[in-house]
């Protein structure tokens, strides 16, 4: 499905990411782990075309998405979502037009300049917001919303482009741990749902082994780790990340502390049915 060859972005001298090479053979959830400037975040956007590579290819489906140009790219891009820690919403804007954002690939930019939606997009869209679970936001102004709810109408918004791929930079790096859950517990219910592959940066590596079918840890621009979640042990970690025996896992980032407890999966089941 999904093949990296020797992907290299370089700024001046110095590589941000490094003869990467991996296999996707179908969809999966993904995680990818590896510390700050590690080269994760670089990767996402070079296969979403928000930056170029330097060399190498990057096969979908056999095509070299890194090739594309024009309207091949815009397309591409249409099928590759990306959802980003800050969100990217127009905070202004009320939830329901944040999410009809996402057709913007297909239908161009009129809708959104004069509020003039197709009234099965916006069916679509309210739809997708009912699903996950913050249906009753939609008139309200994304600047109203949590975090985690900014960051749910931001997961809508990839949905409404009916993504074969859904890219996640560092999702729940600026929410708490409840929130952070249901983020999480929304993409993984995506994937296995809709099929669709999901990959994500993640930080807490409680968050890797939880929800991802396969972990890749990068360290200076390299993969340095390809395996299941049961393989990421702490020594393994510590390699990742560059770290002595000193190194503490809740060091990563800011943990999610004793996830799936009865009453919180039960909270999450209620949010997402």
């Amino acid at each position: 499905m999904l093949e990296a060859r020797n992907v290299t972005r370089l700024f001046g001298q110095k590589a941000a990411v490094d003869t990467v090479s991996f296999t996707i053979e179908k969809p999966g959830f993904i995680g990818i782990i590896g510390r700050s400037g590690a080269g994760k975040s670089t990767f996402l956007r070079m296969m979403n075309r928000l930056t170029d590579a330097s060399s190498g290819e990057l096969l979908f489906e056999g095509r070299n998405i890194l090739a594309l140009e024009g309207k091949e790219k815009r397309a591409w891009q249409g099928q590759c979502a990306m959802i980003f820690q800050q969100f990217n919403l127009v905070p202004r804007a009320d939830v329901v037009s944040n999410v009809l954002h996402g057709t913007l690939a297909r239908r161009g930019m009129l809708p959104s300049m004069f509020g003039f939606w197709p009234d099965d997009d916006t069916l679509k869209a309210l739809a997708i917001l009912d699903r996950l679970g913050i249906g009753e936001q939609a008139p309200k102004r994304a600047e109203a919303l949590s975090g985690g709810q900014q960051q749910r109408v931001a997961i809508a918004r990839a949905l409404m482009q009916d993504p074969k791929v859904i890219l996640a930079d560092e999702p729940i790096a600026s929410l708490d741990p409840m929130n952070a859950q249901v983020v999480m517990d929304t993409l993984r219910r995506i994937h296995d749902e809709d099929g669709r592959l999901v990959i994500a940066n993640l930080h807490t590596l409680d968050t890797a082994r939880r929800y991802c079918d396969r972990v890749i840890g990068m360290r200076d621009g390299r993969v340095v780790f390809d395996g299941t979640p049961d393989q990421l042990t702490t020594g393994v970690a510590r390699d990742i990340y560059g770290a002595d025996a000193s190194f503490n896992e809740s060091a990563t980032s800011t943990s999610i502390d004793r996830l799936g407890t009865a009453g919180d999966d039960a909270y999450a089941d209620r949010m997402l049915a």
